[in-house]
């Protein structure tokens, strides 16, 4: 690891304080991200999933990218499809092959968005979550699952906090599945500043005619063209399902894998490229609550609406 790197790294673990404030600019910003989306059958077999993920760690690295983003609970496998219960769920394996996923990180200096569940103490419910790794195979930080469904609230605890993290100046957060309902995280994000939403999804080992391979890449679409963000989306290659997809800010499906089938997807994050964006001049107001553009005017024929 180079001293620049370091350097980094340190202005990174900065980012990382609570006041959550946008990114701040570094002297390694060159605002081009290579990023990977891994798609894999995930599955209750801990230590297989743990190994298409080094597979696809590795294959990103050959492919050069900076970024692999994995899918919800791509190493656990989750709960409530997967599993029925998880009254005996093998921590211990989990933390193992997760051990073995941070030294990979490390060893190929890569950046990791590794799709788990995170276990509480007590009785209280895990998180769902994506764990943040550096490339020294750290864990950065974990975002929680903010909007569980009813299904996902019988086994797990909804997260409570945004995670932000800056990358080759390029300005990232995360979001998982069921949170693509409310586009009140997405704005939270454009308030922080983010060029880039990784959003994991687990919808996979759905019965034939699902409306989620319909909505769902649509849904992604409407929020990257509204907030001008590009979205990595993620997704189980399990029967039946949807594949990965990279968005670009102008809310186009730039590149996506096949579906059901295992695979890795390359895609670029160049913030010196220009995109469409109709709503640039007034989004900011409109997220502050200034829910019209120009000026309106005191004027007693615009309040009387009953007469011509």
């Amino acid at each position: 690891m180079n001293i620049s790197k370091n350097a980094f790294l340190s202005l990174v673990i900065l980012l990382r304080l609570p006041t959550m404030g946008p990114a701040l600019a570094d002297s390694t910003r060159s605002g081009v991200l290579t990023i990977a989306g891994g798609q894999f059958p995930v599955s209750t077999d801990v230590s297989a999933n743990a190994n298409w993920i080094l597979k696809q760690m590795r294959q990103a690295k050959q492919k050069g990218a900076d970024i692999i983003h994995f899918p919800e609970c791509a190493l656990s496998g989750y709960a409530g499809v997967d599993y029925t219960t998880l009254a005996h769920f093998d921590w211990s394996s989990l933390h193992a092959q997760t051990q073995r996923i941070l030294a990979a990180a490390d060893s190929l200096d890569l950046w990791v968005l590794l799709g788990s569940m995170h276990r509480l103490s007590g009785k209280n419910k895990p998180h769902n979550c994506v764990y943040v790794i550096d490339p020294e195979g750290r864990i950065l930080d974990r975002y929680d699952k903010r909007f569980c469904t009813d299904g996902d609230l019988d086994f797990f605890t909804p997260g409570d906090h945004l995670v932000t993290f800056s990358l080759n100046g390029v300005s990232c957060g995360v979001l998982i599945c069921f949170d693509v309902r409310f586009p009140e995280l997405y704005r939270a994000y454009v308030r922080e500043k983010v060029d880039i939403v990784f959003h994991s999804f687990y919808n996979a080992r759905q019965k034939k005619g699902s409306i989620h391979p319909m909505i769902m890449p649509v849904t992604c679409q409407a929020h990257a063209g509204i907030n001008h963000v590009f979205i990595s989306m993620t997704n189980s290659s399990a029967k039946h399902s949807w594949p990965c997809h990279f968005i670009t800010p102008d809310g186009r499906i730039e590149k996506k894998l096949k579906t059901d089938k295992p695979g890795v997807l390359i895609s670029t994050v160049d913030l010196g490229k220009s995109y469409y964006d109709a709503s640039a001049d007034f989004r900011m107001d409109a997220i502050n609550g200034k829910w019209n553009s120009g000026e309106t005017v005191e004027d007693e024929r615009s309040k009387n609406r009953t007469t011509l």
